[in-house]
């Protein structure tokens, strides 16, 4: 499951980002805030702790994806450029270039990447419903076409008592699959959306 805002966090096989954003969001800030004291306190300009940046920006991509990727890039080059202006550090183009595209580049392709693997998952997920879905349709067909076909067989043998008990038999069988497959489904004790016939 997808752990955006308002969304519930992911399953017990997700990583720990997915399943706490709220700690995920706090680790990244702490990270932020640690790489921008760093290199607030490490006057060297020519130092490369501004790459420490790309830890959270690294982290919110992947936990929150794309957008939220690209939003670490640009806070990213937020804190960059603080720190240049708060230090007065001299940057040539080549610098400049070198700390903030990285930022930008890694939020919006890990961001996308992450999107595409929830996207594959949640596919996968559909597919396997569809398929569990789909063998328990074989198999409620099998039964009741079984049982009616028998029930069949049996009236037109002349064996009416024979034929009921094995039609009554079948409709009772079928409504117990159905109703296992209401209750796998979550839907027991719901109405239907359907409009009457």
């Amino acid at each position: 499951m997808s752990t955006y805002a308002g969304e519930p966090a992911g399953s017990p096989r997700d990583p720990w980002f997915r399943r706490h954003p709220r700690t995920a969001v706090a680790v990244a800030g702490l990270l932020f805030a640690a790489v921008l004291s760093l290199r607030l306190f490490a006057a060297d300009p020519v130092e490369a702790s501004t790459l420490l940046f790309t830890l959270p920006v690294a982290l919110v991509a992947v936990a929150f994806g794309l957008r939220a990727g690209v939003i670490a890039g640009g806070s990213a080059v937020v804190l960059i450029v603080l720190w240049v202006v708060t230090t007065d550090a001299t940057l040539t183009p080549v610098g400049w270039i070198s700390r903030l595209v990285p930022e930008i580049l890694l939020g919006f392709l890990l961001g996308d990447a992450s999107d595409r693997l929830r996207r594959a998952e949640d596919e996968r997920r559909r597919l396997e419903s569809a398929e569990l879905l789909y063998r328990e349709a074989i198999e409620i067909n099998d039964s009741l076409v079984q049982g009616m076909a028998a029930a069949r067989w049996a009236l037109e043998a002349g064996r009416t008592d024979a034929g009921l008990k094995t039609l009554e038999d079948t409709i009772e069988q079928a409504q117990e699959l159905v109703s296992n497959l209401i209750r796998q489904a979550g839907m027991a004790g719901r109405t239907s959306s359907l409009p009457p016939d």
